[in-house]
């Protein structure tokens, strides 16, 4: 076979093929930043949503949440369908309701309507996700092409996070909040014009769909975070808190026992048979626990006590997206030398001292001298174990399994995601509510009359008390987050080992132990 022939058969070789394959990457590129963007692009928007639509400050997780569950727990199932029915035709319309949902999303008026297009902008990623990262393997070879193409891919997934809070700081300051939703729309008809010229479909495989599968681990796992979300509200105690962690018990454990049984899994449960592939998936979920509430509290903390505008907001974490790029292209670069086992351990210990440095944040705190110190080692850790983890979850696997094996990583990092920062919205939630009687004591000690008359009426502290609050919890949230990846940095050091093989498939060299 011609060396420079695409996985497809098809021929690519030349400046044509080469501009071609240029393209296909953009596509591929562009319609992941634009579901990768969307996680955190709504962020920098929260605390304008909450006023518009009249969120609680712990339901307006599930603005976030909606989309990362649903996202997440349909991922296998979206990579499994393109497996099926072709990759092409399954990224294109999935890239088209992202971009419905997202329209429907910048014209909701009440709380329910975002929440549902939210949750459809998530089918839509479900979809378009998995299949684009699968794309790269019928388009790009094993070897140093497809390393490449994966540092891409990584490093705009990873910096996709930090581009849509500046993205985001723009949009809102400039426009309105909506524009975070309403701009998806033109990038998902582009995009999906594009691919139908430039993208080669995929081979079909024959199979069938676990409907039931994607059901249980869906509601299961809406059910877990809806328990943690309760309880920072409501309290352990509560009837329905302990309700929903049992249906989520209930459930989760029918969708292993269903998975089991299942001819053709929506999880392919041997996938983690393989202990580097295993170690990956387990490091992404500790790395991603951090991630979302990292990026979720501090915008908070920026905006509400920093007092920054959105557009400040989002220019205070561009330094996150240059460091992610940046440490993204060097380990692309590196992964054949050394291989992926020191950049994930270290990228997990890089964020652990971020994470880590970010608690003692407090209410006198600056951006240069408490924030941008601790972004700088976070974006340097996601850089670094973005492109390992992806090219390592997609090592050894048969290219009839690639959409299930690049699938089962991005829900582990969404639902890692989800899951996390319903944990970390309960620390906050616990944290902030102890620190409250001590700040009514000290406030009703210094206030006026007219100040305690206002207080007793509406049960509001004044800024000043809110915020310390506010601050003592996210300080508690970031202790839990440095946890994770410190967990996270474990199973690296202690599941993932890098054969030899591995550093051959990684240079390119395909010896007899490549697929």
């Amino acid at each position: 076979m011609d060396p420079n022939a695409s996985p497809t058969g098809k021929e690519t070789d030349g400046s044509t093929g080469g501009n071609r394959r240029g393209l296909a990457l953009f596509v591929i590129g562009s319609s992941q930043l634009m579901v990768v963007l969307d996680i955190t692009i709504v962020n920098i928007a929260l605390p304008h949503i909450q006023t518009s639509l009249g969120f609680s400050t712990e339901s307006l997780s599930w603005v976030v949440s909606a989309y990362t569950l649903a996202f997440g727990g349909l991922l296998l199932l979206g990579g499994r369908t393109g497996d099926i029915l072709g990759r092409k035709r399954v990224f294109i319309c999935g890239v088209l309701l992202f971009g419905l949902a997202s329209l429907l999303g910048g014209l909701a008026r009440t709380e329910g309507q975002l929440l549902a297009a939210r949750a459809l902008q998530g089918v839509g990623g479900a979809i378009a996700s998995p299949t684009s990262l699968a794309l790269i393997t019928t388009t790009f070879r094993e070897g140093p092409a497809r390393n490449r193409a994966f540092g891409v891919f990584a490093g705009v997934s990873a910096a996709g996070g930090a581009t849509g809070l500046l993205l985001g700081g723009i949009l809102v300051e400039w426009l309105d909040w909506r524009w975070v939703l309403f701009v998806n729309v033109p990038i998902a008809v582009v995009v999906a014009a594009l691919a139908t010229r430039v993208l080669h479909e995929s081979e079909r495989h024959p199979g069938h769909f676990d409907l039931a599968g994607a059901l249980l681990s869906t509601v299961g796992m809406v059910s877990l975070v809806y328990g943690f979300i309760r309880a920072a509200q409501d309290g352990w105690r509560d009837p329905f808190t302990l309700a929903s962690f049992g249906v989520a018990v209930l459930l989760l454990t029918l969708f292993v026992i269903n998975e089991r049984r299942s001819v053709q899994p929506i999880t392919p449960l041997h996938m983690f048979a393989d202990h580097n592939r295993a170690g990956t998936y387990g490091t992404m979920l500790f790395l991603a626990c951090a991630i979302f509430g990292m990026f979720f509290f501090l915008t908070l903390f920026v905006q509400n006590v920093l007092g920054f505008s959105p557009l400040q907001a989002g220019l205070a974490f561009l330094p996150v997206s240059v460091i992610i790029a940046i440490a993204a292209g060097i380990t692309a670069r590196l992964l054949p030398t050394f291989g992926p086992k020191p950049f994930m351990v270290g990228g997990a210990l890089s964020c652990t001292i971020g994470l880590g440095w970010l608690t003692r944040t407090g209410i006198d705190s600056t951006y240069v001298g408490s924030i941008l110190g601790p972004m700088i080692f976070f974006g340097l850790g996601m850089g670094l174990q973005f492109v390992s983890l992806t090219v390592m979850a997609l090592s050894n696997v048969a290219e009839r399994e690639s959409g299930a094996a690049s699938g089962l990583l991005n829900t582990t990092q969404q639902v890692g995601g989800s899951l996390g920062l319903s944990v970390l919205v309960t620390v906050f939630g616990t944290a902030s509510r102890n620190e409250v009687p001590a700040q009514v004591a000290d406030f009703m000690a210094t206030a006026t009359p007219a100040q305690q008359i206002v207080f007793r009426r509406t049960g509001r502290l004044p800024d000043l008390w809110g915020d310390v609050v506010l601050t003592a919890g996210v300080t508690a949230a970031f202790v839990a987050a440095t946890a994770f990846t410190l967990v996270g940095a474990a199973v690296a050091l202690l599941a993932v080992q890098v054969r030899p093989s591995d550093l051959d498939r990684l240079k390119g060299h395909h010896t007899a132990t490549a697929a």
